[in-house]
């Protein structure tokens, strides 16, 4: 299957194992400028080993911030974090865990001055699932039905490290919808859903690493998971502010609530007065 996604349905949940995944990083991918065009750079890296249908890019974040021009100047790296910053979670010893314009939460907003020139920083892609979008429908005008995956670093609660997660997505079915699927004691499963597409981002880390300059990486073997392009993206992965039960640090949490406590006293003495 080759082309568009007219003859392409999404596919349906996935319920055994692949029997083997591949993953590899695609070398000789330059440094990356702006309005440099990805799909083209993409496709040369893999002319040695070419691209199959059902094949899915994880791509480097960073490198479609750069061609789409994400770079911009900020001699203070602190203020391009409050720019960014919807909410702030928690702070601790300077670092701030906000969430940021496209609903992420994490350190620092996303923004990065990691391997940028100085007095500049890096602000995301502004819109993560568009971006991966339009990678994806340039490479399957060229041939391979694929699905791509912009993937960023990023830590977790409860947990020291840091580990690579899908923040855009096209063409890839992000979760494996696994509700009511016999586990292997014929049991159903009540609330089993992989998050498939954070599975594969860090997938790709592992060969793509953090300084080897390799930003793309291909994992064959998941080729149930690539379907339309106008499947869900990474978007669909955020938790709204009525399912997140961690909205705060517990140092806020517990500093509003001692001040709701107050004010509720307060109240309680006034309509006494």
């Amino acid at each position: 299957m080759t082309g568009g996604d007219t003859d392409a349905p999404a596919s349906p949940a996935r319920t055994i194992p692949p029997r083997e995944l591949s993953v590899w990083a695609l070398p000789g991918i330059p440094e990356i400028a702006a309005g440099d065009n990805l799909v083209a750079l993409i496709l040369a890296a893999a002319a040695a080993r070419p691209l199959m249908d059902g094949d899915i890019l994880v791509v480097t974040s960073k490198i479609v911030s750069k061609a789409e021009g994400r770079l911009v100047r900020a001699e203070d790296r602190e203020a391009a974090i409050s720019a960014e910053t919807a909410r702030v979670v928690a702070t601790r010893n300077g670092t701030r865990i906000v969430e940021n314009r496209l609903g992420i939460v994490g350190a620092a907003a996303g923004v990065d001055a990691s391997n940028v020139p100085a007095g500049t920083v890096l602000l995301l892609p502004e819109d993560p699932d568009r971006s991966a979008r339009i990678l994806a429908a340039g490479i399957r005008a060229a041939g391979p039905h694929i699905g791509v995956i912009l993937s960023d670093t990023i830590g977790r609660p409860w947990r020291e490290g840091q580990t690579d997660i899908a923040i855009g997505a096209a063409g890839v079915r992000v979760f494996d919808e696994l509700e009511g699927t016999p586990d292997s004691a014929g049991r159903p499963l009540a609330v089993t859903r992989p998050c498939l597409a954070d599975e594969i981002a860090a997938a790709g880390d592992l060969v793509k690493g953090k300084t080897f300059g390799l930003p793309v990486a291909v994992v064959r073997g998941y080729a149930d998971a690539v379907g339309p392009l106008d499947l869900p993206g990474a978007r669909s992965i955020i938790r709204t502010s009525e399912t997140d039960m961690f909205r705060f640090g517990s140092d806020e949490a517990y500093a509003a609530g001692f001040a709701a406590g107050l004010n509720a006293v307060a109240d309680t003495e006034s309509s006494r007065s």
